[in-house]
């Protein structure tokens, strides 16, 4: 029984070190973002919730002790590091929905009795931002980022791996990865440029649809409205005076039922086509170069161990860009990354040696 009660305890203090550590992560993090927050009211509130998460990391470390566990000394982790870096050069909104992704991550992969704790626990989530949602276009560029690169580079490791097993000779392996390199980019490109396009073209139907029942019943577009804001908690004579004042400005009324009813911001409606068309080109090619660069240079086996040492340090960087968003460890995302471009390459490698040696008897 002493033994069990050691384990329980060893458990026990294990999650509460997690915890601290997601904590001690997320008010690091967001004292960053109000440092870096161009908007002072915006600043205002990561600095809030960044109190709130440093009273969560003390309640964690006061469970510590209550176990007689040493408290960890607080550290900055990568994933805090690549994050700040990324909100300082492409601004606070570029990273947000990433991190309030991770927060939802990282709190349901922690089943912790938080039993004593709900006094102090701050949600994080729901930010009074201007504009009310955060930017989804601009929230999800680093995810797009990661994964058309990872599309790029699997694709192509896959394509110069078969090239390879084929035994076909260097300057064959170079124009196969060439020509997937620019035949995957473009096709990526154009799959994006219609996706963005049919995306638009589907909100601007229904925003035109909005506008003619707006026009044809102002009424029941305020009536909506006034709906809206009691579901967000408003009085009921407050959301109906609220709605009435919007109501007499159609435009206003109108992008106020859009954002909330579908969910897009009028002006943008997903973004420009061909500026998603553009990145994701550039993107795809990004990581199919990495297992085709080698060829420039080398050849022989030594071109293809170059090539498989170009393409690790490709997985390692995807690896830990996919880790930003899925709140998964570092070591794991990497890990996943290998063992299935491993397994892809391996495959078509085999493929590629088979269907060579068929060919040549």
């Amino acid at each position: 029984m002493p033994e069990q009660g050691a384990h329980i305890s060893h458990h026990r203090a294990r999650r509460f070190r997690t915890n601290l550590r997601i904590e001690r992560d997320n008010a690091a993090l967001y004292s960053r973002l109000a440092e870096l927050a161009t908007d002072p009211r915006l600043s205002r509130v990561y600095r809030r919730i960044a109190a709130g998460e440093q009273a969560n990391a003390g309640f964690w470390e006061a469970r510590l002790r209550e176990l007689g566990t040493a408290v960890p000394t607080a550290r900055i982790g990568l994933r805090v590091r690549a994050l700040s870096w990324f909100a300082q050069h492409f601004g606070t909104e570029f990273v947000m929905p990433t991190v309030v992704r991770l927060e939802h991550a990282d709190h349901a992969d922690t089943p912790v009795d938080r039993s004593g704790h709900r006094d102090h626990f701050v949600p994080p989530h729901g930010l009074d931002v201007p504009g009310g949602r955060h930017r989804t276009q601009s929230g999800n560029t680093l995810r797009a980022a990661v994964l058309g690169a990872n599309d790029g580079l699997v694709s192509n490791v896959s394509l110069v791996m078969g090239m390879a097993g084929a035994a076909s000779g260097d300057r064959a392996i170079l124009l196969a990865g060439l020509a997937g390199l620019v035949a995957g980019a473009c096709s990526m490109a154009l799959g994006e440029w219609l996706s963005v396009n049919s995306s638009r073209e589907f909100y601007q139907a229904q925003i035109t649809e909005q506008a003619e029942r707006l026009a044809v019943s102002p009424e029941d577009g305020q009536r909506h409205i006034a709906g809206i804001y009691r579901e967000k908690g408003l009085e009921p004579a407050a959301a109906e005076h609220l709605a009435e004042h919007i109501a007499e400005t159609p435009r206003a009324a109108l992008d106020m039922l859009v954002r909330e009813d579908l969910g897009v911001d009028p002006g943008e409606l997903g973004g420009s086509a061909y500026g998603a068309a553009i990145s994701s080109f550039c993107l795809f090619a990004c990581g199919a170069l990495f297992p085709v660069a080698p060829y420039f240079f080398l050849g022989g086996h030594t071109a293809l161990l170059a090539s498989a040492c170009s393409t690790a340090v490709g997985l390692a960087l995807i690896g830990i860009g996919t880790s930003l968003f899925t709140g998964r460890s570092m070591l794991f995302s990497i890990a996943r990354q290998f063992g299935i471009t491993v397994a892809a390459a391996s495959i078509t490698y085999a493929v590629g040696h088979l269907l060579g040696a068929a060919i040549a008897s």
